[in-house]
C-alpha cells in the first residue's frame, strides 16, 4: 500500500506536535508519564510567580506551580500545585512564597504536625511572603531609628553633665579621688598585718595539726581493740534483740493490771481486807476484842481456880475480877479502846 506524501507529512506533523508538547513539559519539571498531587492555594500577592516555578519542601524540590488564575476582581490569585504523588502534607501546612531577586521566584511549604494529610485538589494554608528588600527594609529601619534615639539621648546627657560639672564639682571629683587613694592605701596596710598575723599563727597551726595527726595515729594503732569494742556491742544489741521482751511485757502488764483490779477492790470496801481499810468500827471492834482477850489471860493466871473450881479442904474466897492488864503484861501490845467511840 502506497502511503500518500500527505499522509506522511501529517503524521509527521503529529509527532513533531506531540514530542514539543512533551518537550516543553519536560523542561517546566513535570513527570510526563506519572500521576501528580494537585493542590490548591490562595494568595493577594503572588510576588512574580510564574508556572513551572519550582515548589519545595527543606529545600528539596517535590513539584512545581501549575495553573495561576485572579478573580475577576483580581483580589484573589489561585495558584495551582503539582506535587509529586508519593509525598504526603499534612493538612495544616503552610505554602510560603520566597521570591528571590538573584533566581527564581519559589514556593516553600512549612510542613505542619497533623495526622492527616493533604488529599488531590485540597486548598494548603498560604502566606505571601515580602520582598527581600522590603523585609531587610524593615528590619533595619527601627535599628536605625533607635541608633538615632540614643545619640540624641547621649548628646543630651553629655550637655547636662558639661552644665553641671563646674568647678565646685570639679573639686569634689578630685577630693573624692583622693580620698579613694587612702582607702586603697589602708586596704594594702591591712592586707600586710593579716599577713602577718597568719604567719605569726602558723606554728600554732602547724602544732594543732600535729596534735590531730597524733590522735588519728593512735585511733589506727588502736584499731584492733576499736574493732574488738564495736563486736561485743552488735554482739550484745543482737543478744537483746533475740530475748523475747513481748512475751515479758505483755506478762508485765497482765501482772499489773491484776494489781490494780485488787487495790480497786480494797478500796471498794468489798472483802475482808477492804472491810479492814475501810471500815473503823471493824477495826475498833477487832482492838476491844484483843484487850478483853489480854484481861481474860491475865485473870487467868492469876486467879486460876476461879476457872477450875476445885477444892479439897473447902471453898475459898474468890478474887475480883481483874479491870486492867498486870504490870508484866503492859509491855505487851495492847490497844486502849474509847468504849464512848465503841
Amino acid at each position: 500500500m502506497k502511503i500518500s506524501n500527505e499522509t506522511k507529512v501529517g503524521a509527521l506533523a503529529i509527532v513533531g506536535i506531540t514530542l514539543l508538547i512533551l518537550g516543553f513539559n519536560f523542561l517546566k519539571g513535570n513527570k510526563l508519564f506519572s500521576k501528580s498531587l494537585v493542590i490548591y492555594g490562595t494568595y493577594e500577592n503572588i510576588e512574580g510567580l510564574t508556572a513551572s516555578n519550582p515548589v519545595i519542601i527543606n529545600g528539596f524540590q517535590v513539584g512545581t506551580v501549575g495553573k495561576i488564575e485572579p478573580d475577576p476582581d483580581m483580589r484573589r490569585i489561585q495558584v495551582t500545585f503539582n506535587i509529586n504523588e508519593d509525598i504526603r502534607i499534612p493538612n495544616n501546612s503552610i505554602a510560603v512564597i520566597a521570591p528571590n531577586p538573584l533566581n527564581i521566584t519559589k514556593v516553600e511549604i512549612k510542613l505542619g504536625n497533623a495526622s492527616d494529610y493533604l488529599k488531590n485538589k485540597d486548598t494548603i494554608n498560604t502566606v505571601a511572603s515580602e520582598g527581600l528588600l522590603d523585609d531587610v527594609m524593615k528590619k533595619v529601619d527601627p535599628v536605625l531609628y533607635q541608633v538615632n534615639k540614643s545619640l540624641g539621648t547621649l548628646d543630651s546627657l553629655i550637655s547636662n553633665v558639661n552644665s553641671v560639672v563646674d568647678q565646685k564639682a570639679k573639686r569634689n571629683i578630685s577630693d573624692l579621688l583622693a580620698n579613694l587613694n587612702q582607702v586603697t592605701a589602708s586596704m594594702v596596710q591591712s592586707a600586710a598585718s593579716l599577713q602577718s598575723m597568719l604567719a605569726a599563727e602558723t606554728g600554732s597551726i602547724a602544732k594543732t595539726m600535729n596534735n590531730v595527726s597524733s590522735i588519728t595515729g593512735n585511733m589506727a594503732s588502736n584499731n584492733a581493740k576499736i574493732s574488738h569494742v564495736i563486736s561485743n556491742l552488735d554482739s550484745a544489741t543482737g543478744k537483746l534483740a533475740e530475748l523475747d521482751l513481748q512475751k515479758t511485757l505483755n506478762t508485765l502488764e497482765g501482772t499489773i493490771k491484776e494489781l490494780q483490779a485488787m487495790t480497786a477492790k480494797m478500796n471498794s470496801g468489798n472483802g475482808s481486807i477492804g472491810l479492814l481499810l475501810n471500815d473503823p468500827s471493824l477495826y475498833r471492834n477487832l482492838a476491844s476484842t484483843g484487850n478483853k482477850l489480854n484481861l481474860l489471860l491475865d485473870d487467868i493466871r492469876m486467879n486460876p481456880k476461879r476457872y477450875l473450881s476445885i477444892s479439897v479442904f473447902g471453898k475459898k474466897k474468890t478474887a475480883e475480877p481483874l479491870m486492867l492488864p498486870q504490870p508484866d503484861t503492859l509491855n505487851a501490845p495492847y490497844i486502849i479502846v474509847d468504849k464512848k467511840n465503841n
